[in-house]
């Protein structure tokens, strides 16, 4: 008995214990699911999704604050930007302003050189045209172009052609030079004098055979010393007189003073004509022009080429603000190693390999240069090398140089029927030749019908404004 109430009072113990367990067990898995469904509540309440007013105005926060945040590496903000505009356009303005001073005061020094190269060619006593010699009692004219005709003493009926088709002679020419301030004159040089011991007649006689043989020797090199003094005394007697330099050089100089005392429309320059001396003749014109006239261009061209002079100046007008300015068409054509070919090159070796080309250089026919560049090559004419073509010569003078070429083909038409047909179309052209001649064939007799056909028309001239 005892043993079996021990046994139920045992087992009565551990069911009350057993039922307080299951009871917490309850009550836990109870309070879990309140507390979930309470933590569902609050979540709910309080997680809601932003409006997209929220997220825009978020980032647009968020970018104030990376712009605030690269500000270090990029201080640049929107009216910085505007001001380094600002800054950056007053900068240009000075460099531009700096750049203006520095062309301006560039002129003034190539006027004073070219003054300083006139007053020594004075004192000096080297012999001038008498254009300059007028300049230099009155001051250089101011002109808007002087025109440069190149001519020979057997170009006669070459300079009365043109004179009766594209230049204006008498008051006309006057007027000219008056109202639209453009120069045009015939340039040329002297004759070369040939002093040989045959016009002192100690040589080149038979008579040279009268003497002894062994005085033979001694009387060639009395020839010689009698030559030297004959050059000494004739270079003395042009430095003394100049007019005398211009007046006695033989029959063609007279020639060609009798047609300027005529028409009145040369110019004289201190050079020894020849082929062969065309670029020496260019230096000269050029320095002599510079020295006589002050001009905006200074124009070459040859006494076969037909000009439209309103077209030209028209032409140069529109360049008119420019500086260092060389106009004309542009070539380049092959150097010329051959001898006896035209246009041989004697230094072709200085362009490289045999079949090489020249540089760019404007064609010899017509050419116009700026102030600027023609007063360079007069203060620099006694180091400006010479090649054997006057153009390219020219060419190489401005290599090296701040020089702009312009290529412009209405300097360069063919004869009728191309500078006719170009009129009529409203392309008027500035120059016409024949380039198989380099100048109009046979110009004396054809440039009057090529004036007829390509001509601008003299009412062109007079009422156009440069």
């Amino acid at each position: 008995m005892m043993s079996f109430r021990s046994r139920g009072g045992l087992a009565g113990g551990g069911g009350e214990i057993s039922s307080k367990g299951m009871v917490s067990k309850k009550w836990t898995f109870l309070l879990c699911l309140g507390s979930f469904c309470i933590g569902l509540f609050f979540t709910n309440r309080m997680w809601t999704m932003p409006e997209a007013n929220d997220i825009i105005r978020a980032t647009g926060t968020e970018d104030n604050k990376m712009n605030l945040v690269t500000g270090d590496c990029n201080p640049k903000t929107i009216n910085e930007k505007q001001q380094s505009k600002d800054i950056l356009g007053e900068v240009s303005k000075t460099h531009h302003a700096i750049q203006t001073l520095d062309k301006t005061i560039s002129n003034l020094e190539m006027e004073l050189a070219a003054a300083r190269a006139a007053q020594e060619s004075i004192l000096n006593g080297s012999p001038l045209s008498e254009n300059v010699v007028a300049a230099e009692s009155t001051g250089r004219r101011k002109c808007f172009m002087v025109v440069g005709i190149n001519t020979a003493f057997s170009s006669r009926k070459r300079r009365d052609s043109v004179r009766a088709t594209w230049m204006p002679q008498g008051e006309k020419r006057k007027k000219l030079e008056e109202e639209k301030g453009i120069i045009i004159r015939f340039v040329i040089g002297h004759r070369r004098i040939q002093i040989t011991c045959t016009d002192i007649g100690c040589s080149g006689y038979p008579f040279i055979n009268l003497f002894p043989q062994e005085n033979k020797q001694t009387h060639t090199e009395l020839c010689k010393h009698v030559y030297k003094e004959r050059k000494l005394k004739e270079k003395e007697r042009q430095r003394s007189n100049r007019y005398l330099y211009a007046t006695s050089r033989g029959i063609l100089d007279k020639a060609i003073e009798a047609e300027h005392r005529k028409h009145g429309d040369f110019m004289r320059l201190d050079h020894v004509e020849g082929y062969l001396e065309l670029a020496a003749k260019t230096k000269t014109y050029f320095a002599t022009a510079v020295a006589t006239w002050d001009a905006d261009f200074y124009v070459k061209v040859d006494d076969d080429v037909h000009v439209n002079i309103a077209t030209l100046g028209t032409t140069l007008g529109r360049h008119r603000s420019k500086h260092h300015l060389y106009i004309g068409c542009m070539k380049s054509g092959p150097v010329l190693a051959q001898k006896g070919v035209r246009y041989h090159e004697p230094e072709y070796w200085k362009f490289g390999e045999a079949g090489n080309k020249y540089f760019r250089h404007a064609t010899g026919q017509l050419y116009a240069i700026s102030k600027d560049l023609a007063t360079y090559i007069s203060i620099n004419q006694h180091v400006l090398h010479k090649y054997a073509n006057e153009d390219v010569s020219l060419g190489a003078w401005f290599i090296g140089l701040d020089v702009e070429h312009i290529d412009d083909r209405r300097l360069c038409c063919g004869t009728p029927p191309d500078c006719e047909w170009k009129a009529q179309a409203g392309n008027t052209c500035v120059a016409s030749f024949d380039w198989s001649c380099s100048g109009i064939c046979k110009s004396a007799e054809r440039i009057r019908d090529v004036h007829r056909r390509c001509g601008e028309g003299e009412n062109a001239l007079w009422g156009a404004n440069f």
